[in-house]
């Protein structure tokens, strides 16, 4: 381990930990090569890793949860602020003082025969005056591994912390995995995350949603700047410019085939080219030039693997070739994986994600629907050159996007900042059937964070709205939408790549190129200014598209602001504004 002169604080703390966790040992994570094949082994000796063909798949493992941990629990996670209405009604909450009671009786012992990892971690560029310090103390080799690949950690996390106490404080431990005992608890004004008794990777690889949306969103209020749910991409057009933009959806709309989009071939002929900078998340501050700065703090890609196939992301499927972990899929007999939504034809047999045999013709599922790849931002072929920028990339537009049938059009361009915050505070989305039993059901995700705010998200939007004001640059706000439907059910715009015609659009109203027709709900495109060369699609179906229904938008409007409403007089005002203005223009 590097040398360097921790804060007392920090071993303070770490102490406190290991008393009432009480490890047979504590092991200091030093990021090393060394170090990350003698826990590959360990991992392997107990099971807890399974080893995968390492002449198709080098450097990739198999990890299997307990059945009863696969996913993120929204209904045992809780922010912890002393009052409730600092949690807001969209969260759960907790009182600190009874939260770290109970939490201490559940860690008391729970690493009794176990080893107590201490792993400092670092989210974002090395250098990056944006960046900032976790330390995880677990005792899962799992999750040492997965914080190997989503963040920068062991040393060079040390030395970016110093002699400083400002760190935040991450407490895992799988303790003995009961549902009914699993809390993952969030305490912003302590900078502290506290999860037991989950394996599952969401819950416990506490450097993701836990520290950089939940525990960085309160830090970016305090401090002035925003932590998003939103990918980063740079699309860079035939004279070599590239054009930065961040993009919030809700899960199932599309984010990380976005996040690394390969152009449609007209587009590629001309010489467009997309670069991936983040595929879940954005930290934006306010640079020198005034304008709206962005990192991607992460490091790696916590993806969903089911639905991912060549057809879907092929720079996907290209990135988890080699030094990848894989969380609850199919294992095939040849030693590779497979998952629902892979190409070509399923297997005819293997062992399926809760360890039992499995054939195609069985009528389980082999992968499980939330099963994950774990795998290096630095492998992804269409990663950007300025992916590790210390600066960051500069944004020049902010898209918020959903899944509506009949509703929203296809792209959409907000005001000004302070509707665009209106516009990212009602987006909703439809369920699917894969997401619900229900389909059609609207459900309302604000910016995409619903579930990932670290506070009263009425104080979130107030924050939005102060950060408008004091961007002299502020990048202009978007709303698209992939997935409107004809009277049949069917799809009318084809996605996946062609959804770079729609971003070159909104580059080009980023760059003033364009006009647009100004409508009741912001400025739309005019067909003639949407590049469609090679497209089989008429200009008929565009204007479909592109159409605005007044009496499914003042329903729209009516169902919006009986969501804020929830927020009570803590609801900023002029979002309320916003509303009764688009009802004024939608009753002209």
């Amino acid at each position: 381990m590097v040398k360097v002169n921790l804060h007392p604080s920090v071993y303070e703390w770490i102490e406190e930990m290991a008393k009432i966790t009480k490890p047979d040992k504590i092991v200091w994570i030093d990021g090393s090569e060394e170090e990350k094949q003698r826990l590959i082994k360990e991992a392997l000796e107990t099971g807890e890793l399974m080893e995968l063909n390492q002449e198709k798949l080098p450097g990739c493992y198999l990890h299997r949860t307990h059945p009863s941990d696969v996913a993120r629990v929204e209904d045992r996670t809780f922010i912890c602020t002393p009052t409730k209405e600092e949690a807001g009604p969209t969260n759960n909450w907790m009182d600190p003082n009874e939260a770290y009671k109970m939490l201490y009786s559940l860690f008391d012992g729970s690493m009794r025969g176990r080893t107590m990892y201490v792993v400092p971690y670092l989210m974002g560029p090395v250098g990056s005056p944006y960046s900032k310090v976790g330390i995880e103390l677990t005792d899962s080799i799992y999750v040492v591994l997965n914080l190997r690949i989503m963040a920068r950690i062991g040393d060079v996390a040390l030395k970016a912390l110093g002699n400083s106490p400002d760190f935040v404080k991450g407490l895992h431990s799988k303790a003995n995995l009961d549902p009914e005992k699993r809390y993952i608890c969030h305490f912003p004004q302590d900078n502290t995350i506290m999860s037991v008794n989950s394996g599952y990777g969401g819950n416990v690889i506490l450097s993701k949603k836990c520290f950089a949306l939940r525990i960085a969103s309160y830090l970016g209020k305090k401090e002035g700047w925003l932590a998003e749910h939103m990918l980063i991409v740079g699309v860079e057009d035939p004279s070599g410019n590239v054009t930065y933009i961040a993009g919030a959806f809700p899960s199932a709309c599309g984010k990380t085939n976005l996040a690394m989009l390969i152009p449609p071939e007209p587009l590629k002929k001309l010489g467009y080219k997309v670069w991936t900078v983040g595929d879940d998340i954005a930290w934006m501050r306010i640079g020198e030039d005034g304008r709206l700065w962005a990192i991607n703090p992460e490091a790696g890609f916590f993806g969903v693997a089911p639905g991912t196939s060549y057809k879907t992301n092929p720079n996907a499927m290209e990135t988890i070739k080699r030094n990848t972990i894989y969380t609850n899929v199919l294992l095939k007999e040849d030693g590779t994986v497979w998952w629902e939504g892979m190409d070509g034809e399923p297997p005819e047999r293997g062992i399926d994600w809760l360890g039992r045999p499995w054939t195609r013709d069985s009528g389980e599922k082999g992968a499980h629907p939330n099963a994950r790849f774990t795998a290096p931002a630095s492998q992804c072929p269409s990663i950007s050159k300025e992916w590790e920028n210390p600066k960051g990339v500069p944004i020049s537009a902010i898209i918020f996007g959903g899944r509506r049938a009949k509703v929203a059009p296809l792209v959409y361009e907000a005001f000004d900042w302070q509707h665009g915050v209106y516009v990212g505070a009602t987006m909703a989305s439809e369920t699917t059937a894969a997401a619900m039993g229900k389909v059609g059901v609207v459900r309302r995700d604000p910016m995409a964070m619903l579930p990932f705010c670290g506070y009263n998200m009425a104080d979130y939007f107030a924050h939005w709205l102060e950060m408008g004001k004091k961007i002299p640059n502020p990048p202009k706000i978007f709303h698209v939408n992939w997935f409107r439907q004809d009277e049949n059910g069917n799809f009318i715009w084809p996605g996946f790549g062609e959804n770079l015609r729609v971003l070159k659009w909104i580059i080009e109203r980023c760059e003033g190129k364009v006009s647009a027709k100004e409508t009741p709900i912001g400025y739309v495109p005019y067909v003639d200014d949407l590049y469609l060369d090679g497209l089989d699609i008429d200009k008929e179906t565009v204007e479909k598209l592109l159409e605005i229904d007044k009496e499914l938008w003042l329903k729209e409007a009516e169902d919006s602001r009986e969501f804020l409403s929830q927020f009570g007089d803590r609801l900023p005002r002029e979002l309320v504004e916003e509303n009764e203005k688009l009802k004024q223009r939608l009753s002209k």
